[in-house]
């Protein structure tokens, strides 16, 4: 019976035919089904619509709908998590009621309009309440592809007849792989361009489009599933083994409860009469491989923040390398390159080493190895950060608060203020005073005189928490309030405001390297405003050019007078830009992905080697669900925010891991596996460390793995 695992071949009658078959008459050839083409097609194009929209999910959360990076992350593991609950609803659909054909199309259906929904909400013009629309359009999607995510690849699978086509299934399943991996390959890396380097509807960015093309492509993976229905074969639902374990052990609890005076070796004993001594005992087989799925979301709680804490971590890097810039959401394209550069080095050099060597030769060992790479590569990640935090702005606090004092006239000039500094301030033209230092319960104020160009009388207004800024820039008058901000943006493009002194605005051009106009400006705007990072050209009217190099992170003020129809102009650097490279990012990567493959595939193994035949797909759906309380798991840390800064934050997670792989590895200690000539299928399981290891990226859909272990079974 076919279930959760989408495994086209998971029942015992179709091996038992195969034998039978394979003894009294050779097997006919039959030509390639046409139609898995539609379905590889279809999934090509919508992991490429997920992965494009998950890639810069994080961020469009924090710049567009301005979310705090907390409650970004929060909503970002949220969705995730909903997209791994959800494939249980999914089989449970197909199975029972609507078959795998109808299930796709409806569901990918709903999935196409969250893709819309979420592309409408981020195109400005429209003026929608873009939170909750676009909430709605992340709900929609996450119940799409869910909802999908068990059928897919098994609807391919029943393309095949079996066993005739055992070897073409196992060629199909290699195609579905590596359809899966070139769609989020191409996605990661091009959609975070679309977001950056395109503007629309008068932003620097342009998320609309980024969300579009996605919602596109999942579009045309309907019509093109859809187009392939004359050639499909269609199987009825035949039920769903989830229900029935879940019913089992439901009837098993209210028998013991109902039964007085009785007693039974087991509690699901109890449950024989209703459902049988076959299915009580495949159950409690799979409820032995169960409890050791307990300690396992604590892996994908540190290991799907690669789309939210690294994704943030990395803006405040530096990206640039050889005149090109490495946009900070396009760093998660290493994970899918590592896993196949990864996966034969480990099958082929480090396996049989570790083997030989007589070291992590157990499943549950690799396991627990895998976790602590995890936890490794989080300790990398914190330490990095604290080197990263140690380039943030000193920003004003409690009881503190900031002053800079800006000169834009052609003199120097001299400030008394005795509260402020015990002697004169002195700032010559194009200059600034600054003092970050300064003592602040709610509001201060420090009266002045000043002379220079002229004298004039005034205060400064210091607030508590806050960074204040004024301005010279006209003689015989007061400075005036500016309103400050040293922080770096939140996009990680450099900050600028132009501080000058002119008698009469003038029109400025902003041009980039390559010649484009970016904006224009009047001399009197003093407002701060945002540029990509590049040696940018200012054209003061017609007479007077100044080049200045804005980097990323970096904010700038633009300090300067107007004498004789020129501009005296000075940069000043009010906070450093991003100065550490972004691919000092590379290790912690590298050893998350050897954790991942350790971990995942070594668990996909080891949970379908020790589960009874009928119990698989109730396996596979109990490994996705590991993954949506990972995610839960990110989301109540988050929420509670216990500490201000990430590296700590970090820290705790790496401090989890372990502690985790503790209680793991006594767990393990005590299992007893399944022996080999107890295990119809061993040598699938034996067969399973192959290249095709998938599961969405070796864990979301596991079908694919489990099929392929199957074809080649049956082809030995």
């Amino acid at each position: 019976m076919r279930r959760m695992s989408d495994t086209p071949d998971g029942d015992s009658s179709s091996e038992s035919s195969f034998s039978s078959n394979h003894s009294v008459t050779p097997l006919k050839k039959l030509p390639y089904p046409k139609s898995v083409f539609f379905i590889v097609s279809n999934e090509f194009c919508e992991r490429f619509s997920f992965y494009g929209m998950r890639t810069i999910l994080s961020l469009y959360l924090v710049d567009i709908l301005l979310y705090s990076e907390s409650d970004a992350t929060v909503i970002f593991h949220v969705f995730t998590m909903m997209v791994y609950f959800f494939p249980v609803f999914g089989a449970i659909i197909s199975d029972s009621w609507l078959g795998k054909f109808r299930t796709i199309l409806y569901v990918s259906c709903i999935y196409a309009l969250g893709n819309i929904v979420l592309a409408l909400a981020a195109t400005p013009p429209l003026n929608f309440p873009m939170r909750p629309i676009s909430l709605v359009g992340l709900l929609l999607i996450a119940i799409g592809t869910g909802g999908i995510k068990p059928c897919v690849s098994a609807f391919g699978g029943d393309q095949f007849t079996l066993p005739q086509q055992a070897a073409q299934l196992a060629t199909f399943f290699s195609l579905f792989y590596f359809s899966i991996n070139a769609g989020s390959l191409l996605s990661t890396f091009i959609t975070p361009i679309l977001r950056e380097d395109v503007k629309c509807f008068g932003k620097d960015s342009c998320y609309s489009l980024a969300f579009g093309i996605p919602g596109v492509l999942m579009v045309i993976s309907i019509i093109i599933f859809g187009v392939g229905r004359p050639l499909y074969k269609v199987k009825k639902p035949e039920g769903n083994m989830m229900v029935q374990v879940s019913k089992c052990i439901g009837n098993a609890i209210s028998t013991k409860l109902k039964t007085k005076g009785v007693s039974k070796a087991s509690w699901l004993d109890y449950a024989e009469e209703a459902y049988g001594s076959k299915l009580v005992t495949d159950v409690k087989r799979l409820m032995k491989v169960l409890v050791l799925f307990i300690p396992l979301p604590v892996f994908w709680a540190l290991f799907d923040q690669q789309g939210s804490g690294w994704t943030f971590m990395a803006r405040r890097m530096n990206g640039d390398i050889a005149g090109f810039t490495i946009l900070p959401d396009q760093m998660q394209v290493i994970n899918p390159l590592l896993i196949l550069a990864f996966i034969p080095l480990f099958q082929y050099v480090i396996y049989p080493i570790l083997n030989k060597c007589k070291i992590l030769t157990t499943p549950l060992q690799r396991l627990v190895a895998g976790g602590c790479l995890a936890g490794i590569s989080f300790i990398i990640s914190a330490v990095i950060c604290l080197f990263l935090e140690s380039t943030f702005p000193i920003l004003p606090h409690a009881t503190n608060g900031q002053l800079r004092i800006y000169n834009a006239l052609p003199c120097d000039i001299t400030i008394a203020a005795k509260e402020l500094a015990e002697g004169n301030i002195v700032i010559p033209p194009g200059n600034n005073y600054t003092n970050i230092d300064i003592e602040v319960l709610q509001r201060r104020t420090f009266a002045y005189t000043a002379s220079g160009c002229g004298s004039t009388e005034g205060k400064f207004i210091v607030t508590e928490k806050r960074s204040t800024a004024y301005l010279f820039n006209q003689t015989e008058h007061p400075a005036y309030e500016l309103e400050d901000n040293v922080d770096k943006n939140k996009n990680g493009n450099p900050k600028l405001r132009l501080l000058l002194g002119a008698p009469n605005p003038v029109e400025i051009k902003i041009v980039n390297s390559d010649g484009v106009e970016q904006m224009r400006i009047d001399s009197s705007n003093s407002s701060m405003f945002g540029l990509r990072p590049d040696n940018y050209t200012f054209k003061f009217g017609d007479k007077y050019t100044y080049t200045a190099d804005l980097k990323l992170g970096g904010v700038y003020a633009m300090v300067g007078h107007q004498s004789d129809n020129e501009f005296k102009i000075s940069l000043h650097t009010v906070t450093s830009p991003n100065s550490l490279s972004i691919f000092l990012l590379l290790p912690q990567y590298i050893v998350m992905t050897m954790g991942e493959i350790m971990f995942s595939i070594t668990g996909l193994e080891f949970a379908y080697s020790q589960s009874p035949t009928s119990m698989k797909s109730v396996l596979q759906a109990c490994w996705l669900l590991t993954t949506a309380f990972g995610n839960l798991i990110v989301v109540i840390i988050e929420s509670a925010e216990p500490f201000h800064d990430q590296s700590k934050t970090f820290f705790l997670y790496a401090g989890l891991m372990f502690a985790d792989m503790i209680v793991f590895s006594l767990m393990a200690m005590r299992y007893e596996y399944v022996k080999k000539e107890d295990v119809d299928d061993t040598q699938s399981a034996n067969d399973n460390n192959n290249g095709r290891r998938d599961s969405e990226k070796l864990k979301g859909i596991s079908n694919v793995a489990f099929t392929t272990t199957d074809e080649k079974g049956l082809n030995t």
